[in-house]
């Protein structure tokens, strides 16, 4: 119980910093605000509604830490929406540690209640992640995810290694995602080692005045483990 009312506190002045900045930081240049469009909502080889997707986002950092929100809403009946709590630490620009709270607010879902962060009926996944985002001399990134509270009762681990690099028109990465064991990322119920995102992404800037920009990028995304493959276009502003 105590551990319940422990993480209420911290969401909840989490929320009040983030409505604060929203208020009066927007000029200022630690706050971010953009939405991206994509033409399919693939997440770590895993598609969510089988539709093209919204993705708004805000955040703000300062010295290093950052808190922001994410959201996915679909663009078909199946009314998919889903809306994250980042609180996170970024190493100058190298090394970054954050904790997400993925939520989804389904009217149709009995575990729709925010504030509900009991264990065993919440709706809340709570996910730690710890990343290595490269260097110049050494373009290599590694991430490494475990669920460890909410409504994923598997505690589900992922890790992915990917490779970044630039052209005189074009950034790319190249990666690979795997799973060890039982859990989200096997939805079929199997269970041991499974690599099941494989994939490479470029991306384009595309000038459009003096002073804006709109970066496109494209995805090929293979589950090896689903033997399904994604095509993904994307837009941001």
């Amino acid at each position: 119980m105590k551990k319940n009312l422990i993480i209420r506190v911290i969401l909840i002045a989490g929320m009040c910093w983030c409505n604060t900045v929203l208020l009066f930081s927007q000029n200022e240049s630690p706050f971010s605000l953009g939405v991206d469009a994509v033409s399919r909502y693939v997440w770590r080889g895993l598609d969510f509604a089988n539709s093209p997707s919204i993705q708004p986002y805000a955040s703000y950092s300062l010295g290093g830490f950052s808190l922001g929100t994410w959201g996915a809403f679909s663009t078909n009946d199946a009314n998919y929406q889903e809306v994250d709590l980042i609180l996170g630490y970024d190493y100058k620009s190298v090394a970054t540690v954050f904790v997400t709270d993925y939520f989804f607010p389904d009217g149709t879902n009995a575990n729709n209640r925010f504030f509900n962060y009991d264990k065993e009926t919440t709706g809340h996944y709570l996910e730690a992640t710890a990343g290595f985002e490269g260097t110049t001399d050494f373009p290599v990134t590694a991430t490494l995810a475990h669920f460890f509270y909410g409504a994923d009762k598997d505690d589900s681990w992922y890790f992915e290694l990917g490779y970044t690099g630039q052209t005189e028109q074009f950034e790319y990465n190249v990666f690979m995602g795997a799973t060890p064991g039982k859990g989200m990322y096997l939805p079929d119920g199997s269970d041991g080692f499974s690599v099941v995102n494989i994939g490479a992404k470029v991306i384009k800037t595309i000038p459009v005045t003096a002073n804006f920009s709109l970066p496109l990028s494209g995805s090929l995304i293979v589950n090896p483990q689903s033997e399904i493959i994604f095509f993904v276009i994307g837009i941001s502003l």
